[in-house]
C-alpha cells in the first residue's frame, strides 16, 4: 500500500540541531527518525513511499536512496518552494500519479516517532467507511497542536488548530498520522499552499464528510524541539518505546557496536547505546542513558553522562559532558565542564 512523509519543512524548533541537518535525519538511538517512521510504514504493508523533500533534501534523497535496504520502494518529490501539508500531497498526486483511486493510503510526518498500530487504524477507518481518519492522543498541553472533539461514534465534530492556552475544547490532540480515500484530494486546490489542520479539516467539517478520529494509547512524540528530543531516547531506555537499533544488545542494556575498542580502565553504565568504531579511553565514564554514535571519541578521563554524541564526535581529555546534545564531527575541548549544552558544526546550512 502506498504511504506519503511529509519532510519538507525547516525545523526551526529543532534549532540548532537543524542548522545543518534536515529534521527527518536528525538521529534517534542512531538512526533518523525518519528511518523509524519507514520501518512502522513497511511493517504494517506500506512499503510504496513518496517523500516531499526541501530543506537540505540531498541528504534525506541520498540516505534512504531508493529504500530497498529497508524493504520500501521510496520516491521523493523536491519542492522548490513550501506548498503545506496538503498542498505536498496534491502535488505529488497531480504530478506523479501515485496514488490509487480504489486504496486508502497514508500520510505521515517526518518527525513523528509513533509505534502506532496502523493495521489497526487502517480497520477503523474502513469499518466506518471515513473518508479521512485521523491518529489522536492525549496530551497535558494541547495548545500546541491541533484539538479534536469527538462524538459517540468517533466522528470528529470540532477541530481547533493551536487553540490559546486555556481555551482548547479538549486534550485530545491530532498526532499528524493520517489515513485518506483518494477522494480527499479533489478537495485540496492545485498548485498553491494549503494545509491540512489549517485547511482541509475545517473544510470537511463545514461539508459534513465522513472524518474520524482513532484515539491511540500507541506511544507518540512530534520529534519538535529540543526537550522532546532528548526525551525520546530516555523512552527508549525506560522501554516505553521499541525501536530499530543498528548495533546489537550484547547484555542487558548495552549495545554495543562492531570494532568499537574500550580501555579496560573505563566505566561503561548501563542502559547505553555505544556505536561502531568508538574508542573510549582510559578511565573514561560513559554513564547510563548516554548515546555514543558511529566512530566517536571519548578521550582518556572523559566523562560522557545522559548524553547524546552523534557520528564522529570527540570527547577530549578531562572533559565533562551531561545532558548534552554534541552534532555531527564535532569536538569538545579538554579541562570543560559542560552542562544542558548543544554543540553543532558552524558551518551554515547547505542551500
Amino acid at each position: 500500500m502506498k504511504a506519503m512523509i511529509l519532510a519538507a519543512g525547516v525545523g526551526s524548533r529543532l534549532d540548532p540541531l537543524t542548522r545543518n541537518v534536515p529534521k527527518p535525519m536528525v538521529p534517534i538511538i542512531n538512526q533518523p527518525v525518519m528511518e523509524h517512521i519507514v520501518r512502522l510504514l513497511v511493517q504494517h504493508g506500506f512499503d510504496d513511499i513518496y517523500c516531499n523533500t526541501h530543506y537540505l533534501a540531498d541528504q534525506i534523497e541520498g540516505y534512504f536512496g531508493d529504500g530497498r535496504a529497508l524493504g520500501a520502494t521510496t520516491h521523493f518529490n523536491r519542492e522548490t518552494e513550501l506548498m503545506g501539508t496538503a498542498g505536498g500531497v496534491k502535488r505529488v498526486a497531480e504530478e506523479k500519479n501515485f496514488f490509487s483511486a480504489d486504496e486508502p493510503f497514508i500520510v505521515v510526518g517526518g518527525d513523528d516517532l509513533t509505534n502506532v498500530d496502523l493495521t489497526a487504524m487502517l480497520r477503523f477507518h474502513r469499518e466506518n467507511n471515513a473518508l479521512a481518519t485521523i491518529a489522536l492522543t492525549t496530551v497535558s498541553d494541547p495548545s500546541q497542536f491541533g484539538v479534536v472533539v469527538l462524538d459517540e461514534a468517533n466522528r470528529i465534530k470540532q477541530f481547533v488548530e493551536k487553540p490559546a492556552p486555556g481555551t482548547a475544547p479538549s486534550d485530545l490532540v491530532n498526532t499528524g498520522v493520517y489515513l485518506f480515500e483518494a477522494g480527499i484530494l479533489d478537495l485540496i486546490p492545485s498548485g498553491e499552499f494549503h494545509d491540512f489542520g489549517k485547511n482541509v479539516f475545517p473544510f470537511l467539517l463545514e461539508q459534513s464528510q465522513p472524518f474520524f478520529g482513532f484515539t491511540i494509547n500507541d506511544y507518540w512524540r512530534d520529534v519538535g524541539n529540543m526537550r522532546e528530543y532528548r526525551e525520546c531516547q530516555d523512552d527508549f531506555f525506560s522501554g516505553e518505546v521499541a525501536l530499530h537499533v543498528n548495533v546489537p544488545q550484547v547484555e542487558p542494556g548495552l549495545w554495543l557496536g562492531k570494532d568499537t575498542r574500550i580501555d579496560p580502565t573505563a566505566t561503561i553504565e548501563r542502559p547505553c547505546v555505544i556505536g561502531p568504531r568508538c574508542v573510549i579511553g582510559a578511565h573514561a565514564s560513559i554513564l547510563k542513558n548516554s548515546v555514543l554514535g558511529e566512530g566517536c571519541i571519548i578521550g582518556s578521563g572523559a566523562t560522557v553522562a545522559q548524553s547524546i554524541l552523534w557520528a564522529r564526535s570527540q570527547v577530549e581529555p578531562g572533559t565533562h559532558v551531561q545532558r548534552c546534545v554534541v552534532g555531527f564531527d564535532c569536538r569538545v575541548h579538554s579541562n570543560a565542564a559542560i552542562f544542558d549544552g548543544t554543540i553543532v558544526s558552524p558551518r551554515p546550512a547547505e542551500s
